[in-house]
């Protein structure tokens, strides 16, 4: 067979081999496996342009952990650091690829271990709604002022398709069970990094330095904005009756910048672990046999110290469609809060007692956090633009947002305090 199936570009520049492969699935089986590859396929894992901060390849590998052994089947998702030189150098630069592999190879089980220290059966155990890490991989730049070593690394995952997962498509928005499993999902991994903090009095930021800090995380978040702002400007101009719009939105370029470092910046009582970048593109959804809906969570290379209604509003914002969002969101945060907080009840925390925090504060945080959950959809607008379905849904964004004063300078006003 051919060592890959090339189907789009030039697999030459592809580092999956055999022997890469046996090396990395001998360390994954642990002490006295011999891997031996009888076969394998690589494939882009994912559209033209779809990844920034990644080259993703899909691999499927056919291979024996000892020579009697039966044959094991495993599909993968390779994450590299992208080959276009400019891209390299801003994911490694900012730390992207170190983020996600230390939220797979820190956080996770960490989060793990807590909760069977926690809970009072094992097999009551809280499964996390993301792909499980298979290897991971980092060394840091390094050599000689002469003869420099850029910075390696790589992550493998579960390739969670072959199991029935699918994407949600963009243009068309989620449904309404795929937005409320989406959001029971992402108070799972709430809930448990904040029972963790409370519970063992370590702060997050503390433990895991490396999460995407709040002033690193406003530069890049404000260059997106002052580069989105002027196209949204431009194609709101052309529009008639969106005057007030653009105005409104023009009035807050100046402050911007403060704006997102004040609703980025996490807040007690419920300062957490963040996804930051929780739109229809970075989850995956399967229907269950029992009728429900499954929800994977991807893409970690922005994880947070920051609040849960960032990742909320964000969700609805970028990706829900205008009649859903207008008429379920409050059904959609009573769904997130029963996640939340059965969650932490499981791990011996009572939100309300202990942390004398109610849903009527979910509402309040939430209602903040959708002034950052725009100006972040504004620095990727080139996403919805060009697409009618998505620009009438952006537009119905900014006009409801306006009516509701999110953009009327009200919102931005609330000073966030630190934790």
């Amino acid at each position: 067979m051919s060592d890959s199936e090339d189907t789009d570009g030039s697999c030459g520049e592809w580092p999956v081999t055999k022997e890469w492969l046996e090396s990395l699935l001998t360390v994954h089986h642990g002490e006295g496996s011999q891997v031996t590859v009888d076969d394998f396929t690589v494939r882009p894992g994912c559209t033209a342009g779809e990844s920034v901060l990644s080259d993703i390849l899909a691999v499927n590998v056919d291979y024996r952990t000892k020579p009697d052994d039966a044959r094991n089947e495993l599909s993968v998702i390779v994450k590299l650091l992208p080959q276009d030189p400019f891209s390299r150098f801003f994911v490694t630069e900012a730390q992207f690829d170190l983020r996600e592999i230390k939220f797979y190879t820190q956080v996770v089980p960490d989060l793990e271990a807590f909760q069977k220290r926690q809970l009072s059966s094992p097999d009551s155990g809280i499964e996390l709604p993301i792909p499980a890490c298979v290897h991971a991989h980092y060394s840091p730049a390094g050599g000689t002022e002469d003869s420099p070593e850029p910075p390696e690394s790589f992550l493998v995952l579960e390739n969670l398709r072959p199991r029935g997962f699918e994407g949600a498509e963009f243009s068309r928005g989620l449904t309404l069970r795929q937005a409320e499993a989406a959001l029971s999902a992402v108070a799972c991994l709430h809930g448990l990094s904040l029972a963790l903090k409370t519970k063992e009095g370590r702060p997050l930021s503390e433990r895991y330095p490396f999460l995407f800090q709040t002033a690193r995380a406003t530069d890049s978040y404000q260059q997106l904005v002052e580069r989105g702002l002027p196209q949204l400007a431009r194609f709101l101009e052309r529009r008639p009756g969106l005057e007030a719009v653009l105005e409104a939105l023009l009035a807050l370029r100046p402050r911007t910048k403060e704006i997102i470092a004040a609703l980025l910046a996490p807040e007690d009582p419920l300062a957490l672990i963040t996804h930051t970048d929780f739109w229809c593109n970075n989850l995956l959804f399967k229907d269950a046999e029992d009728g429900t809906c499954k929800c994977a969570i991807l893409d970690w290379q922005m994880v947070t110290y920051s609040r849960p209604t960032n990742d909320i509003a964000l969700l609805l914002v970028s990706s829900a469609p205008t009649e859903l969002r207008r008429r379920h969101t409050q059904s959609l945060l009573d769904k997130y809060w029963d996640a939340l907080t059965a969650t932490c009840t499981s791990l011996g925390l009572d939100i309300p007692k202990d942390l004398n925090y109610t849903r009527d504060d979910l509402n309040r945080d939430y209602r903040r956090s959708q002034l950052l959950a725009l100006l972040l959809c504004i620095g990727s607008v080139d996403v919805a633009l060009g697409d009618p379905l998505t620009e009438q849904r952006l537009i119905d964004v900014l006009e409801d947002l306006h009516n509701d004063g999110i953009l009327s300078g009200e919102t931005a006003d609330v000073k966030a305090t630190g934790p």
